[in-house]
């Protein structure tokens, strides 16, 4: 199949104002992973950040876990581990046994990362993240094969078999993502797959046409995977989507922003300060594939065109603070309705 179509990215942050136990966000998480792995979804994706005062999702592979024992047949997706926070070994091993609990279904998608606490708090060098990157690459396809790899911090310490092995022969595939030009060629170069974010139609097919140009010059065969995430909420009513999820959206995008000035904070999460005359609500609007089921799943169409004509799509519909019933049903529209539009649009294009 040339177009699959997940959902995410699970955080499990904490909505400015929710009183909701943590124990029960994690609940509500599972359950949505649960609802979309039953409604048909090809896959169930996750996201990892560090010390946020929201509880941004600090460790994605238990989660994963959690998720392959809850569900049987949806791909379960990192979108990212950053991989230069791991010790190699250790994150060889943790994929392993999730992979073995879901049957073979975990793709591992990893990134570098960026926050300098991050790095700071778990003494890691921000400069290194890209050796560190390549060589837990190297260390995990190796260890996956069965062979012995090195130790140590530097992978320089005794070689050892990582065991037990995962359950797909080879282990997990390996996608990376990457928004910069070198970062994407790297993706091309060295992983499975290449996974996009921020993109249009335009930006995204450029993006492609670097990863696997890179590709080509280093003699890969093996076709590179595509997939990308943008925030999606299909609805009946366009301008009622929007009332509905505006919030949740601004405070997603606007998080990141306040990462840094969140640096050591304690407490709970503050909220974004209201909406004001310098808020670019279009340009918000504009970065949300969002609509009635028919204009979203043209929308994702025309990503999967860029793409080349094969696209995994991450409905990034996991928003936090959005009231469970919308979130839901958002759920079910996306699977009921969006689903078979993007599949008979693809089943078109290449008859």
């Amino acid at each position: 199949m040339s177009i699959r179509l997940g959902f995410g990215l699970i955080t499990c942050q904490r909505y400015p104002g929710d009183d909701a136990t943590d124990a029960e966000i994690y609940a509500r998480a599972l359950g949505l992973a649960e609802q979309a792995d039953a409604l048909g979804l090809d896959s169930v994706w996750v996201s990892e950040h560090h010390f946020v005062d929201d509880g941004y999702l600090p460790s994605v592979l238990p989660l994963c876990a959690a998720i392959a024992a809850r569900t049987r047949r949806a791909a379960i997706g990192t979108g990212l581990v950053l991989a230069p926070l791991y010790d190699p070994l250790r994150l060889a091993e943790d994929a392993a046994v999730t992979d073995l609990i879901a049957g073979g279904r975990l793709i591992l998608g990893l990134g570098l990362g960026w926050r300098e606490e991050e790095f700071d708090a778990l003494g890691v060098p921000l400069a290194e993240r890209v050796p560190r990157l390549t060589g837990t690459i190297g260390v995990l396809r190796g260890a996956w094969r069965g062979d012995l790899v090195p130790g140590g911090a530097r992978q320089d310490g005794p070689a050892v078999a990582v065991r037990p092995l995962p359950a797909r022969p080879g282990g997990p595939p390996i996608w990376i993502g990457a928004m910069a030009e070198k970062a994407i060629a790297r993706a091309g170069r060295i992983a499975d797959g290449f996974m996009a974010t921020d993109v249009t139609p335009q930006t995204l097919a450029g993006q492609v046409a670097v990863a696997r140009a890179e590709r080509a010059r280093a003699g890969v065969t093996a076709p590179l995977a595509v997939s990308m995430h943008l925030p999606t909420f299909a609805w009946d009513d366009e301008a009622e989507a929007w009332a509905l999820i505006r919030d949740h959206v601004r405070y997603g995008a606007w998080k990141y922003a306040d990462m840094e000035s969140a640096r050591g904070r304690t407490g709970g999460p503050m909220a974004p300060p209201p909406w004001g005359p310098d808020d670019d609500e279009d340009a918000l609007r504009a970065s949300v594939v969002l609509g009635t089921p028919g204009q979203v799943a043209r929308r994702i169409d025309e990503f999967r065109r860029a793409a080349g004509g094969d696209l995994h799509y991450v409905a990034a519909g996991y928003l936090p603070g959005l009231p469970e019933p919308v979130q839901q049903r958002s759920l079910r529209i996306l699977a009921d309705r969006v689903l078979p539009l993007v599949r008979e649009l693809d089943q078109a294009d290449r008859r």
